[in-house]
């Protein structure tokens, strides 16, 4: 009897959930879990914009403090706009002319997806998922010139920049019919941006820097930062921000949003405390600008790797990320180019070491699939010959595009700004503000 008083209300309750499984069941339903975790993901990509103003806010001198500031916020404008209006749809709409880009009529001005759902999530999510990372990654590239460009030639930078690098190269990578995306057996690897977001504007800043060149007495005049504080504020707000940037990159609330989110944290610790013991034998000190720099090696170089390695991948990325980047820093000074605040040595060199050794850390079960795809053994090199074309055809897009925009800049509305306003700062010059209500310096 006791059986059957428990078995009658069990029956009543596996009736009553029959309804609610068939409707999880249907991918043109709404699922709660991924769709709350996606907003989530959203909000924290977002909130690393102002991270990143912060972060380069306090590495400028006191007179640029609001100039470089807005250079990242301003993206939150321009690039939002632009992609509703178009970047959606050029960067994962279907393939026109011949794959070079991406288009579709409903992603225009996002017209088209009032009511539909992907696999389980409201497109306008996903599209707005994604239009957090176009807003910050030409951003960072205003980290190499800071300090010396007219605000108005930096948006129509970022504007051309949006327009020729960033929409191919996301197609190409992240679209379902994109070349990059099916190269190899299962495509070039790149979870949350190594390629598309760090390398690019890596190397973009560089030919920025390079075409523009060196701040008014660098590097004869040393160029403190005026606020540490704001730094380290900031590169908190990155790190926290980053769980969005990787593990919301899974498009899931699963197994594999877990993995990204752990090796996104491994990685930027193991990064932190190896920069730690760098300048611990070389300078018998431990700085704050050397953390916050470890902090960001080992979050570029997990970008690409989140969802493909494991624990003790994640720990060698931080670390080697963190010694080849303080080389690249050190090379920086040997060469000579200004680079202001580091945004190739540490975005670029990076995360293009990222994309390249987690050939060799890829999980067992990944391979499998790689080989299953293939029809033969798939090898970490076969992954490595894969990552190589992608990280070639970055550099090459990204180096030969951000020339020519800077020449049409420069001779459009102007660029490097004059030795006068360079002098007076940013923040009077440009803006008519000061960023701590006291004299500059």
């Amino acid at each position: 009897m006791r059986q059957r008083f428990f078995a009658i209300p069990c029956i009543s309750l596996g009736l009553a959930l029959i309804p609610t499984l068939t409707l999880a069941a249907d991918p043109h339903s709404i699922d709660s879990g991924t769709t709350a975790w996606m907003l989530i993901s959203t909000a924290l990509v977002l909130l690393m914009i102002p991270g990143l103003a912060m972060f380069y806010g306090g590495l400028v001198r006191t007179k640029n403090v609001l100039g470089t500031m807005m250079h990242s916020f301003v993206s939150m404008a321009v690039i939002g706009v632009l992609w509703v209006i178009c970047g959606y749809s050029l960067t994962f709409g279907k393939n026109i002319f011949g794959g070079i880009i991406g288009w579709n009529p409903d992603y225009f001005m996002l017209k088209g997806i009032d009511e539909t759902i992907t696999n389980g999530v409201p497109e306008y999510v996903l599209a707005m998922f994604q239009g957090k990372f176009a807003i910050i990654t030409p951003a960072l590239i205003s980290g190499a010139i800071a300090e010396r460009v007219y605000f108005r030639g930096y948006i129509l930078f970022i504007v051309l920049w949006f327009l020729v690098v960033y929409s191919p190269l996301c197609h190409w990578v992240w679209a379902p019919d994109g070349w990059l995306f099916n190269a190899g057996a299962n495509g070039v690897i790149d979870l949350a941006g190594g390629l598309v977001i760090h390398v690019s504007a890596g190397i973009s800043a560089l030919v920025a820097a390079l075409y523009l060149g060196p701040r008014r007495d660098y590097p004869k005049t040393a160029m403190h930062p005026n606020n540490l504080v704001m730094t380290m504020m900031g590169a908190g707000l990155l790190w926290v921000g980053w769980y969005g940037f990787n593990a919301g990159s899974t498009v899931q609330s699963g197994l594999d949003t877990a993995r990204a989110l752990t090796m996104t944290q491994i990685s930027a610790a193991s990064g932190a405390l190896t920069w730690l013991v760098i300048e611990a034998i070389t300078f018998r000190k431990a700085t704050s600008l050397g953390f916050v720099s470890g902090i960001l090696a080992g979050l570029v170089v997990i970008t690409p790797a989140a969802g493909v390695v494991q624990p003790i991948g994640a720990l060698t990325l931080g670390a080697a990320s963190s010694l080849v980047c303080y080389f690249a820093l050190i090379m920086k000074m040997r060469l000579g180019y200004d680079d202001s605040l580091d945004c190739f040595g540490i975005h670029g060199v990076g995360s293009g070491l990222g994309v390249l050794l987690l050939s060799f850390f890829i999980r067992d079960s990944w391979m499998e699939k790689a080989s299953a795809a293939a029809g033969r053994t798939w090898t970490a090199f076969d992954q490595l010959q894969v990552q190589l074309l992608g990280m070639g055809v970055t550099i090459a897009l990204a180096a030969i595009a951000t020339l020519l925009i800077c020449w049409i800049v420069e001779k459009t509305v102007g660029f490097r700004i004059d030795a006068q306003g360079e002098m007076e700062g940013l923040d009077k010059c440009l803006h008519g503000e000061s960023g701590y209500g006291m004299a500059d310096r």
